[in-house]
């Protein structure tokens, strides 16, 4: 199987080639990828250069365009295919049928991946983005069981990639409207949950935080308690008098337990999370699912996890707390 890293600038791109990544996926630095954050992502001429460092590893490099532009942005989002396509990505990931479609039209040498926010959780999605726009490869979203991702092994007309390590999502991805509810940005369009702009943290005298987005108080955090970064989904909530994360707990997707399971369904490439996570988080995972995926091809019928391995991966997950998530539900 593939091991697909995360790279959010240039420095976390090699440090994911030099732990073994079989490839890297990168976005623009611009909303034509759901992780446009200040001071993340790539220019051209960082581009180029990642992809050079990569080539010259025979690794592979992918550009996620995987937003939702409206009908009058549309023509950004094409000339974002075409600068791919000139700096000679490996494939694109993209969700919108229109962008898609583009790119089928306009490049079609280049290879085209749904994206996991194209929420293609069905054989007929599959087949349909298959026939339609001649898609690679499709980008399960993190809602399915393992059982079902075994299914859709079967009966999928083009290769599967999984989510294998980072942070989840509760919802079904490219239909998220939390954000846009409380900011009116959403981060199927606009390429971010929580933008920036809208995050405000307050110190208080007994040395407690407290966050709000666009006003709106999703959390407070006692002295010495870690804070991730503020997503309306894993804040804490007065419920009926009760203060708890009402709709997700802040921690990591961990699959490595299932390696031999997702290598048996057919699965072609697992994918990291964490395009906005820095340059130690991408080199321990990346290190460590190397680890794993050799482990396994070298002897699939002994292999086992290591307990070192689930240290380093927990020491990077959201509150250093990991999950199957939706992968061990009993009924599917």
């Amino acid at each position: 199987m593939q091991l697909v890293c995360p790279a959010g600038n240039l420095p976390a791109l090699r440090a994911a080639i030099d732990a073994g990544a079989d490839a890297v996926y990168t976005g623009f630095r611009d909303q034509t990828n759901a992780r446009a954050f200040p001071g993340l992502n790539f220019d051209e001429r960082e581009l180029r250069q990642g992809i050079a460092y990569a080539h010259a590893m025979d690794r592979q490099v992918y550009v996620a365009l995987n937003t939702y532009p409206d009908s009058v942005r549309l023509p950004h989002w094409q000339a974002a295919v075409d600068r791919a396509a000139e700096l000679g990505v490996d494939a694109i990931i993209a969700a919108e049928m229109a962008v898609l479609d583009y790119a089928c039209k306009a490049h079609p040498q280049m290879a085209r991946h749904l994206s996991v926010q194209g929420s293609a959780t069905t054989a007929p999605a599959l087949k349909y983005a298959f026939e339609r726009f001649g898609i690679a490869r499709a980008v399960l979203p993190r809602v399915l069981s393992v059982q079902q991702v075994e299914r859709l092994c079967e009966a999928s007309p083009v290769p599967l990639e999984v989510f294998a390590f980072g942070s989840l999502c509760i919802m079904v991805e490219g239909r998220c409207q939390l954000s846009s509810y409380v900011t009116g940005q959403s981060p199927n369009r606009h390429g971010v949950c929580s933008p920036a702009s809208f995050v405000r943290w307050d110190e208080h005298d007994d040395q407690s935080r407290s966050v709000r987005v666009n006003g709106m108080l999703i959390d407070r955090f006692a002295e010495g308690e870690p804070a991730g970064y503020p997503t309306v989904c894993k804040g804490r909530y007065d419920v009926r008098g009760e203060i708890f994360h009402a709709l997700e707990e802040p921690t990591s997707l961990n699959t490595i337990e299932l390696l031999p399971r997702l290598a048996q369904a057919g699965v072609t490439a697992l994918k990291i999370e964490g395009r906005q996570r820095g340059v130690a988080y991408v080199r321990a995972v990346a290190s460590t699912w190397r680890q794993a995926l050799d482990r396994y091809r070298d002897d699939p019928q002994r292999w086992s996890t290591d307990a070192e391995w689930q240290r380093a991966l927990s020491a990077h997950a959201e509150g250093q707390q990991t999950t199957l998530g939706p992968y061990h539900r009993a009924w599917h």
